[in-house]
C-alpha cells in the first residue's frame, strides 16, 4: 500500500495509524516562527469511530489504509448480520451490528447502500441520503392541516421514528433524510 506524506493529508485520505484504518477529517499546516513546520490533523479510527488529534513532523508518511466504498445492494438481516451483494460480481458481504450502526433504521431490501470495506470485510454501512419508507403505525391523520401545524410520532416499515406533519396517515408513504432522521415531504405513490 502506498506512504502518504503529510504534504498529501488532505480530508477524507484513509490511513493506518497505531494499526487500525482511520480517515482523516481535518489537516492544518502550521509553520510556527521558530521551530519545524508540522501538521496538526483530526483523524477518525473507522473501525471505533473516535476521533483522534495527533501531530506530524513535516514531511513524515502515514500507510494508505486498504479501504475501499462500494455501493451495494441490501439483501436481508438474519437478525444478527446483515447481508449486502456487489451489483457486479454478486459476490455477497455480510455485516454486524457494529458495521451497520443506526443505518438499519434506514435500510429496506433491494435498497442501494454505501458500503466500506476494510480487507474485504465491511467496516461500515451508509445509507442513501434520502429513503422513501412506509408509514405503518401513526395516530389518525387530521383534514386541513398544514405542514407546519405540528407534527406527531410515526412508526416507520423499518422501525425508525420520525415526526411526521399531522396530516400524513398510516399507509402513506413518506421521503426521510438518513443524516438527521428528519421527514421531507410525501413520496409519490408508484
Amino acid at each position: 500500500m502506498a506512504n502518504f506524506s503529510t504534504n498529501e493529508f488532505r480530508s477524507g485520505l484513509k490511513v493506518m495509524l497505531d494499526g487500525d484504518p482511520c480517515s482523516i477529517l481535518e489537516n492544518e499546516f502550521v509553520k510556527p516562527g521558530k521551530g519545524q513546520a508540522f501538521n496538526r490533523v483530526r483523524l477518525r479510527n473507522l473501525k471505533t469511530g473516535r476521533v483522534w488529534e495527533r501531530t506530524f513532523k513535516s514531511g513524515e508518511t502515514l500507510e494508505g489504509a486498504d479501504v475501499v466504498d462500494r455501493s451495494m445492494e441490501y439483501l436481508y438481516s438474519d437478525g444478527e448480520f446483515w447481508y449486502f451483494m456487489e451489483p457486479d460480481t454478486f459476490e455477497q458481504h455480510q455485516a454486524d451490528a457494529k458495521a451497520m450502526g443506526d443505518s438499519y433504521l434506514w435500510v429496506k431490501e433491494q435498497d442501494s447502500c454505501e458500503v466500506t470495506l476494510y480487507n474485504g470485510t465491511p467496516l461500515s454501512v451508509a445509507p442513501a441520503n434520502f429513503v422513501e419508507l412506509e408509514i405503518v403505525e401513526t395516530d389518525p391523520g387530521l383534514k386541513g392541516d398544514t405542514a407546519q401545524g405540528g407534527s406527531k410520532p410515526a412508526r416507520l416499515s423499518t422501525g425508525a421514528v420520525v415526526k411526521v406533519p399531522l396530516f400524513i396517515t398510516t399507509g402513506e408513504v413518506v421521503r426521510v433524510d438518513t443524516r438527521t432522521g428528519e421527514y421531507q415531504n410525501r413520496a409519490s405513490k408508484s
